[in-house]
Protein backbone atom coordinates (compact mmCIF):
# COMPACT_ATOMS: atom_id res chain seq x y z
CA UNK A 1 0.00 0.00 0.00
CA UNK A 2 1.47 3.32 -1.13
CA UNK A 3 1.35 5.61 1.89
CA UNK A 4 3.45 8.67 2.69
CA UNK A 5 4.99 8.60 6.17
CA UNK A 6 3.83 12.04 7.24
CA UNK A 7 0.19 11.05 6.67
CA UNK A 8 0.51 7.98 8.90
CA UNK A 9 0.76 10.29 11.90
CA UNK A 10 -2.51 12.12 11.26
CA UNK A 11 -4.82 9.34 12.57
CA UNK A 12 -7.99 11.03 11.38
CA UNK A 13 -9.71 11.25 8.02
CA UNK A 14 -10.19 14.95 7.37
CA UNK A 15 -11.42 16.23 4.00
CA UNK A 16 -9.48 19.49 4.39
CA UNK A 17 -6.27 17.58 5.06
CA UNK A 18 -6.86 15.38 2.01
CA UNK A 19 -7.79 18.34 -0.21
CA UNK A 20 -4.68 18.41 -2.35
CA UNK A 21 -3.57 14.76 -2.20
CA UNK A 22 -3.53 12.55 -5.26
CA UNK A 23 -6.62 10.34 -5.28
CA UNK A 24 -4.57 7.15 -5.01
CA UNK A 25 -3.08 8.44 -1.77
CA UNK A 26 -6.55 9.35 -0.51
CA UNK A 27 -7.60 5.73 -1.01
CA UNK A 28 -4.43 4.39 0.63
CA UNK A 29 -4.65 6.74 3.60
CA UNK A 30 -8.28 5.86 4.14
CA UNK A 31 -7.48 2.16 4.36
CA UNK A 32 -4.56 2.88 6.66
CA UNK A 33 -7.05 4.64 8.90
CA UNK A 34 -9.35 1.61 8.84
CA UNK A 35 -6.41 -0.65 9.68
CA UNK A 36 -5.46 1.49 12.69
CA UNK A 37 -9.07 1.45 13.93
CA UNK A 38 -10.08 -2.14 13.16
CA UNK A 39 -10.61 -2.80 16.86
CA UNK A 40 -13.48 -0.31 16.73
CA UNK A 41 -14.91 -1.22 13.32
CA UNK A 42 -16.25 -4.39 11.73
CA UNK A 43 -15.33 -4.34 8.03
CA UNK A 44 -17.48 -6.71 5.99
CA UNK A 45 -15.95 -8.28 2.90
CA UNK A 46 -17.89 -9.46 -0.15
CA UNK A 47 -16.99 -10.36 -3.71
CA UNK A 48 -20.46 -10.58 -5.26
CA UNK A 49 -23.98 -9.27 -4.92
CA UNK A 50 -25.00 -12.55 -3.26
CA UNK A 51 -22.31 -12.15 -0.60
CA UNK A 52 -23.37 -8.53 -0.05
CA UNK A 53 -26.98 -9.55 0.64
CA UNK A 54 -25.76 -12.24 3.05
CA UNK A 55 -23.50 -9.72 4.81
CA UNK A 56 -26.48 -7.43 5.52
CA UNK A 57 -29.42 -9.73 6.30
CA UNK A 58 -31.52 -7.12 8.15
CA UNK A 59 -32.25 -3.41 8.06
CA UNK A 60 -30.63 -3.10 11.48
CA UNK A 61 -27.37 -4.60 10.22
CA UNK A 62 -27.32 -2.00 7.44
CA UNK A 63 -27.90 0.83 9.93
CA UNK A 64 -25.18 -0.39 12.28
CA UNK A 65 -22.68 -0.61 9.43
CA UNK A 66 -23.46 2.93 8.32
CA UNK A 67 -23.19 4.21 11.88
CA UNK A 68 -19.65 2.99 12.37
CA UNK A 69 -18.56 4.72 9.18
CA UNK A 70 -20.43 7.97 9.72
CA UNK A 71 -19.89 8.35 13.46
CA UNK A 72 -16.40 7.00 14.08
CA UNK A 73 -15.91 9.09 17.21
CA UNK A 74 -19.43 8.92 18.60
CA UNK A 75 -22.94 9.87 17.50
CA UNK A 76 -23.28 13.51 16.41
CA UNK A 77 -26.57 15.32 15.85
CA UNK A 78 -26.93 16.62 12.27
CA UNK A 79 -28.95 19.52 13.69
CA UNK A 80 -26.49 20.64 16.39
CA UNK A 81 -23.04 19.09 16.53
CA UNK A 82 -22.52 20.27 20.12
CA UNK A 83 -25.78 18.86 21.46
CA UNK A 84 -26.14 15.87 23.73
CA UNK A 85 -27.76 12.89 21.99
CA UNK A 86 -30.29 10.43 23.46
CA UNK A 87 -30.68 6.95 22.05
CA UNK A 88 -34.25 5.90 21.23
CA UNK A 89 -35.89 2.80 19.75
CA UNK A 90 -35.55 1.42 16.22
CA UNK A 91 -32.20 3.07 15.48
CA UNK A 92 -33.43 6.59 16.17
CA UNK A 93 -31.79 9.30 18.26
CA UNK A 94 -32.91 12.59 19.75
CA UNK A 95 -31.03 15.88 19.69
CA UNK A 96 -31.37 17.54 23.11
CA UNK A 97 -30.82 21.14 21.96
CA UNK A 98 -33.25 21.07 19.04
CA UNK A 99 -35.62 18.38 20.38
CA UNK A 100 -35.58 16.72 16.93
CA UNK A 101 -35.27 13.04 16.08
CA UNK A 102 -32.80 11.62 13.57
CA UNK A 103 -31.09 8.42 12.50
CA UNK A 104 -27.96 7.51 10.57
CA UNK A 105 -29.69 8.31 7.26
CA UNK A 106 -30.57 11.91 8.20
CA UNK A 107 -28.52 14.43 6.24
CA UNK A 108 -27.19 11.83 3.81
CA UNK A 109 -28.13 10.52 0.38
CA UNK A 110 -30.44 8.06 2.21
CA UNK A 111 -32.42 10.85 3.88
CA UNK A 112 -36.24 10.47 3.80
CA UNK A 113 -36.00 7.29 1.73
CA UNK A 114 -38.81 4.77 2.00
CA UNK A 115 -36.74 2.01 0.46
CA UNK A 116 -34.88 -0.48 2.66
CA UNK A 117 -31.16 0.16 2.99
CA UNK A 118 -30.27 -3.21 1.48
CA UNK A 119 -31.73 -2.02 -1.83
CA UNK A 120 -29.59 1.10 -1.59
CA UNK A 121 -26.53 -1.05 -0.83
CA UNK A 122 -27.27 -3.19 -3.88
CA UNK A 123 -27.69 -0.08 -6.05
CA UNK A 124 -24.35 1.29 -4.79
CA UNK A 125 -22.68 -2.02 -5.56
CA UNK A 126 -24.08 -2.22 -9.10
CA UNK A 127 -23.28 1.42 -9.89
CA UNK A 128 -19.70 1.34 -8.62
CA UNK A 129 -18.64 -2.24 -9.39
CA UNK A 130 -19.85 -2.51 -12.99
CA UNK A 131 -17.17 -1.17 -15.31
CA UNK A 132 -19.61 0.85 -17.39
CA UNK A 133 -22.28 1.44 -14.75
CA UNK A 134 -25.88 0.28 -14.93
CA UNK A 135 -29.03 1.68 -16.54
CA UNK A 136 -32.06 2.68 -14.47
CA UNK A 137 -34.22 0.11 -16.30
CA UNK A 138 -31.82 -2.70 -15.46
CA UNK A 139 -31.42 -1.58 -11.85
CA UNK A 140 -35.21 -1.37 -11.48
CA UNK A 141 -35.48 -5.03 -12.51
CA UNK A 142 -32.55 -6.16 -10.36
CA UNK A 143 -33.74 -4.65 -7.06
CA UNK A 144 -37.51 -4.62 -7.74
CA UNK A 145 -38.29 -0.90 -7.76
CA UNK A 146 -39.85 1.37 -10.37
CA UNK A 147 -37.68 2.81 -13.13
CA UNK A 148 -38.31 6.29 -11.75
CA UNK A 149 -37.02 5.26 -8.31
CA UNK A 150 -34.02 3.50 -9.84
CA UNK A 151 -33.12 6.58 -11.89
CA UNK A 152 -33.33 8.78 -8.79
CA UNK A 153 -31.19 6.33 -6.79
CA UNK A 154 -28.51 6.33 -9.48
CA UNK A 155 -28.45 10.12 -9.54
CA UNK A 156 -28.06 10.31 -5.76
CA UNK A 157 -25.25 7.78 -5.91
CA UNK A 158 -23.53 9.64 -8.74
CA UNK A 159 -23.80 12.87 -6.76
CA UNK A 160 -21.67 11.23 -4.04
CA UNK A 161 -19.04 10.14 -6.56
CA UNK A 162 -17.74 13.66 -7.11
CA UNK A 163 -14.26 13.65 -5.56
CA UNK A 164 -12.95 16.66 -7.53
CA UNK A 165 -12.10 18.55 -4.33
CA UNK A 166 -9.55 15.86 -3.44
CA UNK A 167 -7.87 15.77 -6.86
CA UNK A 168 -4.59 17.52 -7.54
CA UNK A 169 -2.43 16.32 -10.39
CA UNK A 170 1.34 16.39 -10.68
CA UNK A 171 4.13 14.62 -12.53
CA UNK A 172 3.26 13.63 -16.11
CA UNK A 173 -0.29 14.54 -17.17
CA UNK A 174 -2.10 13.91 -20.43
CA UNK A 175 -4.86 16.33 -21.43
CA UNK A 176 -7.48 15.95 -24.13
CA UNK A 177 -11.01 16.93 -25.08
CA UNK A 178 -13.93 14.87 -26.31
CA UNK A 179 -17.40 15.56 -27.68
CA UNK A 180 -20.32 13.53 -26.36
CA UNK A 181 -23.37 13.05 -28.56
CA UNK A 182 -24.72 11.08 -31.49
CA UNK A 183 -23.12 11.09 -34.90
CA UNK A 184 -24.68 13.41 -37.42
CA UNK A 185 -24.58 10.77 -40.18
CA UNK A 186 -26.81 8.49 -38.08
CA UNK A 187 -29.56 11.08 -37.68
CA UNK A 188 -32.77 11.15 -39.69
CA UNK A 189 -32.59 13.52 -42.63
CA UNK A 190 -34.80 16.14 -40.94
CA UNK A 191 -32.69 16.09 -37.73
CA UNK A 192 -29.24 16.52 -39.23
CA UNK A 193 -27.25 19.55 -38.07
CA UNK A 194 -25.39 21.57 -40.69
CA UNK A 195 -21.68 22.29 -40.30
CA UNK A 196 -21.31 20.08 -37.23
CA UNK A 197 -18.06 18.38 -38.25
CA UNK A 198 -14.69 18.50 -36.47
CA UNK A 199 -14.63 20.51 -33.24
CA UNK A 200 -18.09 21.96 -33.71
CA UNK A 201 -20.29 21.35 -30.69
CA UNK A 202 -23.60 22.46 -32.13
CA UNK A 203 -24.99 18.98 -31.63
CA UNK A 204 -22.58 17.64 -28.97
CA UNK A 205 -21.40 18.47 -25.47
CA UNK A 206 -17.67 19.19 -25.08
CA UNK A 207 -15.86 17.61 -22.14
CA UNK A 208 -12.28 18.09 -20.97
CA UNK A 209 -10.10 15.53 -19.21
CA UNK A 210 -6.71 15.22 -17.51
CA UNK A 211 -5.04 12.00 -16.42
CA UNK A 212 -1.78 11.60 -14.54
CA UNK A 213 0.76 8.80 -14.85
CA UNK A 214 -0.52 7.21 -11.60
CA UNK A 215 -4.07 6.94 -12.97
CA UNK A 216 -5.68 9.94 -11.28
CA UNK A 217 -8.25 11.38 -13.69
CA UNK A 218 -10.30 14.57 -13.63
CA UNK A 219 -13.05 15.29 -16.16
CA UNK A 220 -15.30 18.31 -16.61
CA UNK A 221 -18.18 19.33 -18.84
CA UNK A 222 -17.11 22.61 -20.48
CA UNK A 223 -18.90 25.19 -22.58
CA UNK A 224 -16.22 25.07 -25.30
CA UNK A 225 -12.63 23.98 -25.88
CA UNK A 226 -11.02 27.40 -26.08
CA UNK A 227 -7.89 28.39 -24.15
CA UNK A 228 -10.01 30.77 -22.06
CA UNK A 229 -12.00 27.76 -20.79
CA UNK A 230 -9.36 25.02 -20.54
CA UNK A 231 -6.26 26.81 -19.20
CA UNK A 232 -7.89 27.94 -15.89
CA UNK A 233 -9.00 24.33 -15.20
CA UNK A 234 -5.45 23.09 -15.79
CA UNK A 235 -3.87 25.77 -13.59
CA UNK A 236 -6.34 25.10 -10.79
CA UNK A 237 -5.70 21.36 -10.70
CA UNK A 238 -2.14 20.76 -11.92
CA UNK A 239 1.04 21.46 -9.95
CA UNK A 240 3.33 24.11 -11.47
CA UNK A 241 6.35 22.58 -13.17
CA UNK A 242 4.57 19.35 -14.10
CA UNK A 243 4.92 17.81 -17.54
CA UNK A 244 1.84 18.02 -19.76
CA UNK A 245 1.30 16.03 -22.93
CA UNK A 246 -1.32 17.25 -25.40
CA UNK A 247 -2.16 17.21 -29.05
CA UNK A 248 -1.63 20.18 -31.38
CA UNK A 249 -4.89 21.99 -30.45
CA UNK A 250 -4.03 25.71 -30.21
CA UNK A 251 -5.79 26.16 -26.84
CA UNK A 252 -2.74 24.53 -25.20
CA UNK A 253 -0.04 26.72 -26.76
CA UNK A 254 0.43 28.89 -23.64
CA UNK A 255 1.02 25.93 -21.30
CA UNK A 256 4.77 26.20 -21.84
CA UNK A 257 4.83 29.28 -19.61
CA UNK A 258 4.10 27.31 -16.41
CA UNK A 259 4.63 23.69 -17.38
CA UNK A 260 6.90 21.44 -19.38
CA UNK A 261 4.60 21.16 -22.36
CA UNK A 262 5.15 18.57 -25.09
CA UNK A 263 2.99 17.90 -28.14
CA UNK A 264 2.04 14.89 -30.24
CA UNK A 265 0.92 15.86 -33.76
CA UNK A 266 -2.30 14.01 -34.52
CA UNK A 267 -2.81 16.18 -37.59
CA UNK A 268 0.29 14.55 -39.10
CA UNK A 269 -0.71 11.00 -38.18
CA UNK A 270 1.62 10.98 -35.17
CA UNK A 271 0.21 9.33 -32.04
CA UNK A 272 3.40 8.60 -30.11
CA UNK A 273 6.47 10.84 -30.02
CA UNK A 274 8.98 9.12 -27.78
CA UNK A 275 7.26 9.18 -24.38
CA UNK A 276 4.80 11.84 -25.52
CA UNK A 277 1.28 10.56 -26.12
CA UNK A 278 -2.34 11.18 -25.16
CA UNK A 279 -3.38 7.54 -25.66
CA UNK A 280 -4.14 7.00 -21.97
CA UNK A 281 -6.64 9.88 -21.89
CA UNK A 282 -8.14 8.78 -25.18
CA UNK A 283 -8.49 5.26 -23.80
CA UNK A 284 -10.46 6.71 -20.91
CA UNK A 285 -12.77 8.49 -23.37
CA UNK A 286 -13.42 5.21 -25.16
CA UNK A 287 -14.54 3.57 -21.89
CA UNK A 288 -16.80 6.53 -21.15
CA UNK A 289 -18.40 6.51 -24.59
CA UNK A 290 -18.91 2.75 -24.57
CA UNK A 291 -20.70 3.12 -21.24
CA UNK A 292 -22.97 5.86 -22.57
CA UNK A 293 -23.68 4.23 -25.94
CA UNK A 294 -24.07 0.70 -24.60
CA UNK A 295 -25.69 1.21 -21.18
CA UNK A 296 -27.50 4.53 -20.88
CA UNK A 297 -27.77 5.14 -24.68
CA UNK A 298 -28.43 8.85 -24.24
CA UNK A 299 -27.30 11.47 -21.71
CA UNK A 300 -28.52 15.06 -21.57
CA UNK A 301 -25.91 17.83 -21.12
CA UNK A 302 -27.53 18.71 -17.79
CA UNK A 303 -26.73 15.30 -16.27
CA UNK A 304 -23.51 14.50 -18.14
CA UNK A 305 -21.22 15.60 -15.29
CA UNK A 306 -22.80 12.97 -13.01
CA UNK A 307 -21.81 10.27 -15.50
CA UNK A 308 -18.29 11.68 -15.79
CA UNK A 309 -17.87 11.61 -12.00
CA UNK A 310 -19.12 8.03 -11.80
CA UNK A 311 -16.83 6.83 -14.59
CA UNK A 312 -13.85 8.62 -13.04
CA UNK A 313 -14.52 7.01 -9.66
CA UNK A 314 -14.74 3.53 -11.18
CA UNK A 315 -11.58 4.12 -13.22
CA UNK A 316 -9.51 5.33 -10.27
CA UNK A 317 -10.66 2.50 -8.00
CA UNK A 318 -10.32 -0.26 -10.58
CA UNK A 319 -7.39 -1.84 -8.73
CA UNK A 320 -9.14 -2.28 -5.38
CA UNK A 321 -11.76 -4.88 -4.48
CA UNK A 322 -15.51 -4.35 -4.68
CA UNK A 323 -16.00 -4.20 -0.91
CA UNK A 324 -13.14 -1.69 -0.55
CA UNK A 325 -14.72 0.48 -3.23
CA UNK A 326 -18.07 0.15 -1.45
CA UNK A 327 -16.56 1.21 1.89
CA UNK A 328 -14.76 4.13 0.25
CA UNK A 329 -18.07 5.30 -1.18
CA UNK A 330 -19.66 5.29 2.29
CA UNK A 331 -17.17 8.00 3.31
CA UNK A 332 -18.86 10.49 0.99
CA UNK A 333 -22.59 9.91 1.53
CA UNK A 334 -23.33 13.33 3.04
CA UNK A 335 -24.20 14.68 -0.40
CA UNK A 336 -27.87 14.77 -1.14
CA UNK A 337 -29.79 15.94 -4.17
CA UNK A 338 -33.56 16.31 -4.40
CA UNK A 339 -35.69 15.05 -7.26
CA UNK A 340 -36.85 18.57 -8.07
CA UNK A 341 -33.27 19.71 -8.61
CA UNK A 342 -32.81 16.98 -11.21
CA UNK A 343 -35.97 17.65 -13.16
CA UNK A 344 -36.17 21.46 -13.26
Amino acid sequence: MRVLTKYILLKVVNRKVLLKLKFSYVIDFYYLYLTVNLQFMIIKEFKSIIQLVKAFPTEQSCREYLEQFRWKEGIVSPFDADSKVYKCKNGRYKCKNTNRYFDVRTGTMFGDTKLPLIKWFMAIYYTTAHKKGISSCQLARDIDVTQKSAWFMIKRIQKCLNFDDELFLEGVIQVDEAFIGGKNKNRHWDKKVEKSHGRSHKDKTPVFGMISSNGTVLTRVVKDTSAKTLIPIIKENVQDGSTIYSDEWNAYFSLGEDYNHEIVRHDRGQYVNGDVTTNKMEGYWSHLKRGIFGITHKVSPKHLQYYLDAQSFRYMTRNISDYQRFNLFLQNIENRIKYKELTT
